[in-house]
């Protein structure tokens, strides 16, 4: 499996839709949280999910990420994902505190892999990847998730550290 750079994430909305929801049925519907909905649906309701997480997925594929990246199965499906924020100037980015908003910061975004895929190393090759990626950009790898999520403990075993609370978030830097 290799990591390939997306030209056109847009293109791969219907894909990346229903690779989100893979890994939301595989969460219980814990992951993404769909925090903006009143009443999310439930895990196994495909097209309840797309209704409320595909607008919010375009916004994001054309106009929030700097570079996405996907990881394919030998069947060509996407087994993972990871995006890069870095050109923070001027994107509606409310959930990242202004103490971090600088050209040193690049953020990881939409880094998931397929609950089927769990426990292979996958998740760790594509951070590692995301991690020196934004080196080679001249960036501090920053994450912004929730605290009860189990995404933050494997942050912070793979080197990452809690800067601060934000709203409901947790802002954490790589060391």
């Amino acid at each position: 499996m290799g990591i390939e750079s997306v030209e056109n994430p847009l293109e791969l909305k219907g894909e990346l839709v229903r690779f989100v929801h893979r890994v939301y049925r595989g969460t219980n519907g814990a992951y993404p949280a769909l925090e903006w909905v009143e009443e999310k649906p439930a895990p196994d309701d495909f097209e309840g999910f797309r209704e409320v997480y595909e607008p919010f997925l375009e916004f994001r594929l054309g106009k929030e990420f700097d570079e996405l990246y996907v990881l394919r199965d030998d069947d060509g499906a996407i087994a993972g994902t990871v995006a890069l924020v870095y050109n923070l100037e001027g994107k509606a980015l409310w959930w990242v505190p202004e103490e971090i908003k600088g050209e040193k910061t690049g953020l990881i975004e939409f880094f998931m892999v397929d609950p089927e895929y769990r426990g292979r190393g996958y998740g760790s090759k594509l951070l590692e990847f995301a991690i020196e990626r934004l080196r080679e950009l001249g960036r501090e790898a920053y994450v912004i998730t929730f605290p009860e999520l189990e995404a933050y403990s494997y942050y912070i075993k793979k080197g990452f550290v809690k800067v601060m609370d934000y709203h409901e978030f947790v802002v954490l830097r790589k060391t």
